[in-house]
């Protein structure tokens, strides 16, 4: 059983840092690219309940999001982020790190290697 678990997107630079990042503490990692296995609705209530970050900061607020005329303000709360990202899972941040009962998401980079380490 992996130690730790990255929801990971390949095409992302911080995501791929975070790799890099496990790689180097040696750290046995399920990696699961969430754009091709999307979350359903319990594993992300699963991760939100996990989730050390507020649950607004799950969701990327990219010209993806814009172009969709969403507002920041409207994805507060937890039924509202996990509604939005089962219906756009690309709009998840990326990456998200869990090991545990603990759940981050991985920017900036900084935030991987303490988290590793804790």
């Amino acid at each position: 059983m992996a130690d730790l678990t990255i929801l990971h997107n390949q095409k992302c630079s911080t995501s791929r840092n975070a790799m890099d990042e496990i790689a180097a503490y040696g750290v046995d990692a399920e990696v699961v690219e969430y754009i091709k296995t999307p979350l359903d609705r319990a594993a992300l209530e699963d991760l939100i309940d996990k989730l050390e970050d507020p649950v607004a900061d799950l969701v990327r607020k990219d010209p993806f999001f814009d172009s969709l005329d969403l507002k920041a303000a409207d994805y507060t709360t937890r039924e509202a982020v996990i509604e939005l990202l089962l219906e756009h899972p690309r709009l998840m941040q990326r990456p998200v790190l869990v090991k545990g009962n603990r759940a981050i998401i991985g920017r900036p980079k900084d935030r991987v290697p303490r988290f590793l380490e804790s």
